[in-house]
């Protein structure tokens, strides 16, 4: 395995792994192993800061600071994402792996279940478009973790694209179960798989985490491997959107390796490092698409997804 284009830096501390807090006031630590005593953190640091309260972390006498442009923006542009084919109702029933099932013809497949056609057109002078019978494959539920990349690497428009394709695809997504991790050198989870928030939460929580520290991708798909034990490797993917500017905490493509699959939507709006983010999709069996704005997001999930 070539070396890494850049030299990460080694953490002096264990990343920190946040999740929102009960009351909606910020975000708390989740303790490592049995060591729920654990100093807080701050999100976009590792370094350890002492607190009286009970976890939860708040903006000191306010509620979370939210960039209300950027939040319009991401809204706009969530609304404007076309989330065609592959998370569309009818075309997510097909898959080329799944449960050979005989259903109703809907102008998709041509595999005519003929057995079962006969015996529903016997006696039936007159048979419709409803009397055909195929045999189609029916995908299983889906576990998908998809991890967004906020760290201090991401400027700007690149932020709000992140948090408008979260936003669409946890929308879109219903009909599949789906985890959302947000990372920098720390990491949070937004959305545990089996939750149901709505993609308006996702937006706000994205937006309300600072985009500071380094870049740990490693750390990121180390979450979203815990996340998934216990899936099944065939109904079980990982979703990365970063500029994969790794700079922070071990190389990333070891994790990637023992994940059952990888796919790579690589911002190269700004900086970027092409050559790992396509390391990452190959050795994670996937596929790296490389975006530049919103406008490339459609396509690109159309590519992975289909």
């Amino acid at each position: 395995m070539r070396p890494l284009r850049r030299k990460p830096k080694v953490l002096d501390e264990e990343p920190s792994l946040l999740k929102p807090s009960a009351g909606g006031g910020g975000f708390m630590l989740i303790p490592k192993g049995s060591d729920p005593g654990k100093p807080m953190q701050l999100p976009g640091s590792s370094a350890p800061g002492a607190t009286d309260d009970e976890g939860d972390l708040v903006e000191p006498e306010s509620a979370p600071v939210v960039d209300e442009i950027g939040r319009r923006r991401a809204k706009q542009i969530a609304r404007r994402l076309a989330l065609a084919q592959p998370m569309r109702q009818r075309r997510a029933r097909r898959a080329s792996t799944g449960t050979l099932t005989t259903m109703r013809w809907r102008g998709g497949t041509d595999e005519i279940d003929l057995d079962a056609t006969l015996v529903a057109i016997a006696g039936n002078p007159l048979p419709t478009d409803d009397d055909i019978l195929v045999r189609e494959r029916v995908r299983n539920r889906r576990s998908i973790v998809l991890v967004v990349d906020i760290s201090g690497s991401t400027k700007g428009e690149q932020v709000r694209t992140a948090a408008a394709t979260v936003g669409a695809m946890v929308g879109e997504l219903a009909r599949d179960d789906v985890a959302v991790v947000a990372f920098w050198s720390d990491a949070a989870i937004l959305v545990r798989l089996g939750e149901r928030v709505s993609a308006e939460t996702v937006l706000d929580q994205l937006l309300t985490l600072p985009t500071q520290g380094l870049t740990n991708v490693a750390f990121a798909l180390e979450v979203a491997a815990r996340e998934l034990a216990g899936v099944p490797p065939a109904d079980a993917r990982v979703l990365l959107l970063s500029d994969c500017v790794h700079n922070a905490g071990p190389d990333p493509r070891g994790i990637a390796s023992r994940l059952p699959r990888l796919d790579v939507l690589l911002d190269t709006s700004g900086e970027d490092d092409v050559d790992l983010g396509r390391d990452l999709a190959t050795i994670g069996r996937g596929r790296c698409r490389l975006i530049r704005d919103h406008h490339d997001v459609a396509p690109a999930l159309t590519s992975i997804f289909g």
